[in-house]
C-alpha cells in the first residue's frame, strides 16, 4: 500500500490535500469537517485586522471550464476570528491566512491571533479582484514580498508561506519570498480578473462585475507555475489551481510540488473530494510501483 504522508517545513501531513483559504475556513466547525473528510490540513478563511463586508452578491458564478470568484475578502476580522479559532481542537494542521496593505497590518494581524494553534501562516499577496489587495494594491511586488515577509519574522517563528499569483512576476516574488525569509511558496492564487456577462440582463453576472478565474482552467496554468517555481527555489511548493482529481495531484507533484491545494472542486465533488482524490492518487502509485508519493515530486524536471 503506498504511503501518501508528506512533511511541509515541520508540518506533518497525512497526506498531500491542504484545503484552500475560501468559504470552507470560515468556522472552526467546518475546518474540522473538511479535515474528516480526508485533508491533510486546512487553511482558513484570510483575515484581516478590521471586519470586511466583501464585495456585493452574486459573488461566484460558473461556466463551462471553472468558476470565478469575487468575495472581496470578506470577514469578521481579528478580534472576531479570535473568539471562532482560539479553541481548536482538530486533527491535522491548521494554517493561519492573513491579509493586509502594509506591512504592519500582517503583524497586528498575528498579534491578535498568535495564541491560537497555528502551525503555519499563508499570506496571499495576490488577490486579482479586491482594490487595495494583492495585485490590485500593489503588494505582489518582489520588494513588497520582502517587507512582508521580514514583518511577519520578527513576530513569529511559525512557519511562514507566500500565495503567488498566475498573472505575472511569480518567480520573482517567489525568490524575493524565499530570500528574506519565507519557508513555503503557494502556487498560485486566481488569475484574471475574468467577468462573464449575462447577455439577457446585458450586465456582468457578478455583482463586483469581474472576478478571479479557478478550476479547470486554472490547472495548466498552475502547473507551469509550480514548475518554474521549482527550478529557481528551494523552499516547498503548495500547488494550487484546478486540482480535483488524484490525477491532477500526480501531476501537480511531478512538476514539483509537495502538497496541493484544493478549493473549486469542493463544489464539483462535495467535500468528500478529498478523500477521493487520496483514494485516486494511491491507485495510481500503486498500479505504477510507488511505494510513497514523496518519490514522484519533481520527475517532470528528469
Amino acid at each position: 500500500m503506498s504511503n501518501l504522508s508528506i512533511k511541509i517545513n515541520n508540518l506533518e501531513l497525512k497526506n498531500p490535500t491542504i484545503l484552500a483559504s475560501g468559504v470552507l475556513g470560515v468556522t472552526a466547525a467546518s475546518l474540522d469537517n473538511v479535515v474528516r473528510n480526508g485533508a491533510g490540513a486546512v487553511v482558513t478563511k484570510s483575515i484581516s485586522r478590521e471586519a470586511r463586508k466583501g464585495h456585493p452578491a452574486p459573488i461566484i458564478t460558473t461556466y463551462e471550464a471553472g468558476m470565478l470568484n469575487a468575495v472581496g475578502y470578506s470577514n469578521p476580522g481579528a478580534v472576531k476570528a479570535r473568539e471562532e479559532f482560539c479553541n481548536l481542537n482538530i486533527d491535522a494542521p491548521v494554517i493561519l491566512s492573513i491579509i493586509g496593505q502594509e506591512p504592519s497590518d500582517f503583524q497586528e494581524v498575528y498579534n491578535q491571533l498568535k495564541d491560537c494553534k497555528w502551525q503555519a501562516i499563508e499570506v496571499p499577496l495576490s488577490c486579482p479582484h479586491t482594490p487595495g489587495y494583492g495585485t490590485m494594491g500593489g503588494q505582489h511586488t518582489p520588494k513588497m514580498a520582502e517587507k512582508i515577509v521580514k514583518a511577519l519574522k520578527e513576530v513569529t517563528n511559525l512557519p511562514l508561506w507566500i500565495k503567488l499569483s498566475p498573472n505575472e512576476n511569480l518567480v520573482a516574488v517567489g525568490k524575493a519570498a524565499e530570500s528574506a525569509g519565507a519557508d513555503a511558496l503557494v502556487a498560485g492564487n486566481t488569475m484574471g480578473p475574468g467577468m462573464i456577462i449575462d447577455i439577457e440582463t446585458y450586465k456582468p453576472i457578478l455583482g463586483f462585475g469581474m472576478g478571479g478565474v479557478s478550476g479547470a482552467t486554472l490547472k495548466p496554468i498552475a502547473l507551469r507555475c509550480v514548475y518554474d517555481l521549482y527550478k529557481s527555489v528551494r523552499i516547498p511548493i503548495i500547488g494550487c489551481g484546478g486540482v480535483s482529481t488524484g490525477q491532477d495531484m500526480i501531476a501537480m507533484m511531478m512538476a514539483g510540488a509537495r502538497a496541493v491545494g484544493v478549493g473549486t472542486a469542493v463544489l464539483d465533488r462535495s467535500v468528500n473530494v478529498f478523500k477521493m482524490i487520496n483514494k485516486e492518487a494511491k491507485a495510481w502509485l500503486t498500479e505504477h510501483d510507488f511505494k510513497k508519493i514523496e518519490d514522484i515530486i519533481g520527475l517532470a524536471h528528469k
